[in-house]
């Protein structure tokens, strides 16, 4: 037994393993010393850390400032001495933007946000339809003119939505879909479609063609091989590509303030509107906190249930081995 041990220990001496003499299973300093972070090491951590806090209560104040703001009475909103709790709350402020109308003759809230959910599931829809069958076919196969398909979604995302917005309003007239959500639905799809191409175009190209071809080994057809195996592998992608797609159309301003008007409005215009117009001559700035408040709860929902459905996306893909 002794043989082994001693063997096993080759040349490590045991004043190396427990120390010197007379310190019976005491590590040496010098090795504990040596895990320890340097002062350099613990001083660049430190400022680190304080520049990601300053960085994070940056942005986070904003929106804190809209919430507090929208419980804050107005006349407490405009006083010199700003309060940065809501010691008064009120609901008023949300009564105010759920049941006012932005402006004489246009729509209210309900309205706006029932447009909006419409043309922004709608586009999602569509978009990552087109979008996933593209980017198969420029990822998978090989054709004349995928080159060029590739570059020409390229271009198409380097071209700004302002430089196109006279060219854009003259065909949405010539088609006759002027102030109607099919007309706005299509330039949001336009507007999000090469950019969700060219985005799961890499997921799609990062899963291995040979998980495919192993499934068509044990079984499996082309079309099976592919929804059992690599299409599982792809739902982060489109769940990533989703989550842009639906900030961008729900966010959306200036095409929907050129292309719509009266009753349907969509959010962003809306609140335009809203903070445009007042009944006593001052902008109520409350209802406005109030309503910019409710046009941000969707989108803060929809990032939770999907950012789940993320992770479960990443759980399914795994290949056990």
């Amino acid at each position: 037994m002794s043989t082994n041990v001693s063997t096993q220990l080759g040349t490590i001496g045991v004043d190396d393993v427990l120390g010197e003499v007379g310190d019976t299973k005491t590590p040496k300093r010098r090795s504990i010393e040596a895990r320890r972070p340097s002062a350099k090491k613990v001083a660049t951590r430190t400022l680190l850390n304080i520049a990601a806090a300053i960085v994070f209560f940056c942005s986070i104040f904003p929106v804190y400032w809209m919430v507090n703001m929208s419980f804050t009475p107005n006349k407490a909103i405009i006083s010199r001495t700003p309060s940065f709790l809501p010691l008064n709350s009120t609901l008023n402020n949300y009564i105010t933007a759920w049941n006012r109308e932005a402006a004489p003759g246009q729509t209210d809230f309900p309205h706006a946000l029932l447009a909006t959910v419409i043309v922004t599931v709608g586009v999602l829809v569509v978009t990552l339809l087109f979008a996933f069958l593209a980017s198969v076919a420029v990822a998978r196969f090989h054709f004349r003119g995928r080159r060029g398909f590739i570059i020409a979604v390229l271009i198409v995302q380097m071209i700004p939505g302002e430089a196109m917005m006279f060219t854009i309003y003259g065909m949405i007239d010539d088609w006759r879909l002027m102030n109607t959500l099919l007309g706005l639905g299509i330039v949001y799809t336009s507007t999000v479609i090469a950019f969700t191409i060219w985005t799961l175009r890499g997921f799609v190209a990062g899963v291995p063609a040979e998980l495919e071809e192993a499934a068509m080994i044990d079984g499996c057809t082309k079309s099976q091989a592919f929804w059992r195996v690599t299409f599982p592998l792809l739902a982060p992608g489109l769940v990533a590509t989703s989550i842009f797609a639906f900030i961008q159309c729900w966010n959306e301003f200036l095409m929907a303030l050129l292309l719509m008007k009266g009753y349907n409005l969509t959010l962003m215009p809306w609140l335009n509107a809203f903070q445009s117009t007042s009944v006593s001559g001052a902008v109520n700035w409350g209802a406005v906190m109030a309503g910019s408040t409710l046009i941000a709860v969707p989108v803060m929902i929809f990032f939770l249930i999907v950012q789940g459905r993320m992770s479960g996306g990443l759980v399914a893909g795994a290949v056990k081995g």
